[in-house]
């Protein structure tokens, strides 16, 4: 199936849509335990593992992530699954290849945060570079378009990974963004604009952020990176509704007992569509070429993205289309001759049509 490549589509200034959130949507499914975060669900259900690709695919995702987030060789030692490690992550990658080839998605190896990581340790330091290392090349063996490495909080360890991609992905472009916490910086004290700006400097092929923020608060700091940043920006947010108080997901609160939401409780707090779509409006005038959503995204969402875009993906056939309805649509009157009672039972004493 002929179709252009990733550097093709950037160089010709097409948005990449890119659904991410595996982790949290394999979680809420219960095929994932939260908290240690590794993704044994490739091993136990690949099955399902490729039905989620594919669901993202049809939804409007031009791309099929591998799902390695977490599958470094340090996180599967600590479940005691260190033996698994190259299993898992060549699984992962033939799971999402076979999708890609299927669909004409890009296909995307990837690489993450390893949490051990530490500038002043060589030790840890040539640890995080030999796990980097090994997941790169079983990347490169799957045939991947590009390599994305997410979710970095040290400007250290992103350039490390990068220099790994580099190095070790026989030419495989990179993608490498950061979780945007507060305040507008890294770990290791750099504001993240310029940390997007010397990564790309040193030969990335997209920079940004994932993660973390909700569309609202990704927003405003997307703006500073495109300031900085010359070339194709990422932005992918989590779909709740963070706020300027609140700038991440794990810093939301429940109005009514001010306890924090993360992790369980997020679920009362998530985006609408209308959220959305107007995230998605403004990362078009922004001009930010990589758009999705990381962790709470839904093929539900990923269309709505999508459609905002100009696509028009498989799933748009099921689009809703409320004036069909026997209740609330253009001929509900004609039709149902209880639609105008039910509605207003339904809305309260108001009678609502669909718009």
């Amino acid at each position: 199936m002929n179709r252009k490549g990733f550097l093709e589509r950037l160089n010709s200034g097409d948005a990449i849509l890119v659904a991410e959130g595996y982790m949290w949507e394999f979680d809420r499914r219960g095929y994932l335990q939260r908290g240690s975060n590794a993704p044994e669900v490739v091993l136990e259900h690949p099955d399902l593992v490729k039905a989620m690709h594919r669901e993202f695919v049809h939804a409007g995702s031009d791309v099929v992530l591998a799902f390695t987030y977490c599958a470094h060789r340090e996180k599967l030692k600590s479940i005691n699954k260190e033996d698994k490690v190259e299993k898992l992550n060549r699984q992962a990658l033939q799971i999402a290849k076979e999708v890609a080839e299927e669909t004409g998605a890009l296909l995307a190896g990837g690489i993450c945060h390893t949490r051990v990581y530490d500038p002043q340790d060589p030790v840890a330091v040539e640890k995080c570079h030999n796990m980097f290392k090994e997941m790169i090349e079983w990347a490169v063996d799957a045939g991947v378009d590009y390599i994305t490495g997410e979710t970095f909080d040290i400007l250290d360890e992103a350039l490390l990974a990068l220099e790994c991609i580099q190095k070790y992905g026989k030419g495989v472009p990179a993608v490498i963004t950061f979780a945007p916490y507060c305040p507008d910086e890294t770990i290791d004290g750099v504001p993240i604009p310029e940390a997007c700006r010397r990564l790309e400097e040193a030969g990335a092929a997209v920079v940004g952020i994932n993660c973390a923020r909700g569309p609202r608060t990704m927003i405003p700091l997307l703006r500073e990176i495109r300031k900085s940043c010359k070339g194709p920006i990422a932005a992918l947010p989590v779909p709740f509704r963070c706020k300027d108080d609140c700038k991440t997901f794990y810093s939301l609160k429940d109005e009514e007992t001010g306890d924090f939401l993360y992790p369980r409780n997020l679920e009362s707090n998530r985006c609408n569509a209308k959220d959305i779509i107007e995230f998605a409006k403004q990362t078009k005038e922004i001009g930010v070429q990589y758009v999705g959503l990381c962790c709470g995204n839904t093929a539900g969402y990923m269309r709505d993205l999508a459609e905002t875009l100009g696509r028009k993906p498989p799933a748009s056939r099921y689009s809703m289309d409320m004036s069909r309805s026997s209740i609330q649509g253009n001929e509900a009157d004609a039709v149902n001759p209880l639609a105008r009672k039910t509605r207003l039972f339904m809305f309260g004493g108001s009678d609502y049509r669909a718009k």
